[in-house]
């Protein structure tokens, strides 16, 4: 299985859209996970008329998209589980907050956004994954999204874009 991973998309403030080389890319996928800061339902709308969707809201989002999806949630995909959340505070630390955000459930992965930087390394046997944004990039050098693949194990990579 193929999951594309987006997150701090931010439209219509860093773009009007999504990139049309995120969308060839999410073309591919079975599933999108979209991590928060949409800002914008159109942008819900979009990826839900791509494949199955499952998103969680960012501390940037409204009051119209934060009462639709949780501030987090935990999927069990092709045999795995993954936690899902945005983040909160500085960048420096953001990992260890979000890993405690977690500690009741014994999971494979954690997808996560707000620092707008791509991550994507294992501490511990669990997969660490930010895809950045594909939209903004006041605090990455680059713009990407992600790709989860699901097989014997769980792996990500990072396609800018």
């Amino acid at each position: 299985m193929r999951i594309g991973v987006l997150s701090d998309t931010h439209i219509p403030y860093a773009a009007k859209g999504l990139p049309e080389k995120a969308l060839d890319i999410l073309a591919t996928v079975d599933v999108i996970i979209h991590a928060g800061d949409f800002q914008d339902i159109s942008v819900i709308d979009k990826l839900t008329s791509i494949a199955s969707f499952y998103g969680v809201s960012g501390n940037m989002d409204p009051p119209e998209i934060r009462s639709m999806l949780p501030e987090k949630r935990v999927l069990r995909l092709q045999g795995f589980t993954i936690g899902v959340i945005h983040g909160w505070g500085s960048p420096a630390g953001l990992e260890d907050r979000i890993f405690t955000a977690f500690d009741e459930y014994k999971i494979d992965a954690i997808v996560f956004g707000h620092s707008h930087n791509a991550v994507s390394h294992v501490n511990n046997n669990l997969l660490f994954f930010n895809p950045g944004s594909p939209t903004d990039n006041r605090f990455a050098k680059t713009n990407s999204i992600g790709i989860l693949t699901l097989d014997k194990e769980i792996t990500g990579e990072i396609l800018k874009i």
